[in-house]
């Protein structure tokens, strides 16, 4: 299938790695010049070179943070007019909401909510203006099935997908849509550092955690990261147009509602 993104600019943040890396390297493939942005140098840089290497595609790498205006500003210059707006974050590692206090709660906002909200501010009106516009933010399964150890992530990332609810659907008329990727269980660094956030909770080692989340997945399995590029990659293209204000879980069959 022609997706038809030859040519179009994406701006992806958190895409240095794991399922952000995985979405970067979707729209490469399709012919996407792409800017990837995250904190660290090193690894946005490696990154950026074995994208190009692998696929020959234009790859800018942004190393900034998105949590604070002077990151958001670096972001936007190295892409102004994105035709693509990738949004996803780290969450914070699992804890009790006792132990969290008021600066726990604003970071977190900041991360998952605030600063992804503020990059759909800074870019909707343009993509409205252009005619062709893809926003998509990479949540949780957990704004569904919210795990107690993450609170700070149910709450924030379920700020986010309220506001997108109300926006999808005065930006779609201009084919602008919003939608956001609720995975569950990935083969990522970021469900490694989950699991290790819950050992001592659990009383087990590393391994047998990893396997036995994998167990309880009706897939039997973790998911591929390159799975949910391709998924969000169809989600950005020309044929994607009549899908916004969606919440779209990616999980293997683990929610276990009929809706």
């Amino acid at each position: 299938m022609d997706l038809g993104l030859t040519g179009r600019k994406a701006l992806l943040c958190g895409a240095s790695r794991g399922l952000g890396r995985a979405c970067a390297e979707a729209l490469a493939r399709e012919g996407v010049a792409v800017t990837i942005a995250a904190r660290t140098r090193e690894t946005l840089e490696r990154t950026a070179q074995e994208i190009r290497d692998q696929f020959g595609a234009t790859v800018a790498p942004v190393a900034a943070d998105i949590t604070t205006e002077e990151g958001r500003d670096a972001i936007l210059a190295a892409c102004p007019e994105p035709d693509i707006l990738l949004n996803n974050a780290d969450g914070p590692l699992p804890g009790d909401f006792r132990d969290w206090r008021r600066d726990d709660w604003i970071a977190a906002l900041d991360a998952m909510m605030l600063g992804p909200i503020e990059m759909i501010r800074r870019t909707v009106d343009g993509m409205m203006a252009r005619k062709f516009g893809r926003i998509v933010n990479i949540v949780s399964r957990s704004v569904k099935i919210a795990q107690p150890e993450l609170g700070l992530s149910n709450g924030a990332r379920s700020g986010l997908v309220g506001f997108v609810a109300g926006i999808s659907r005065q930006t779609v008329v201009h084919n602008v849509t919003i939608n956001n990727l609720l995975p569950g269980i990935f083969d990522s660094d970021a469900q490694r550092r989950h699991i290790r956030g819950m050992i001592d909770d659990v009383g087990d080692r590393f391994e047998q955690v990893w396997h036995a989340r994998a167990a309880a997945n009706p897939a039997r399995r973790y998911g591929d990261p390159e799975e949910l590029g391709a998924y969000f990659a169809f989600l950005c293209s020309s044929k994607a147009g009549f899908i916004t204000g969606q919440n779209l879980l990616i999980d293997g069959g683990s929610y276990p509602g009929t809706y």
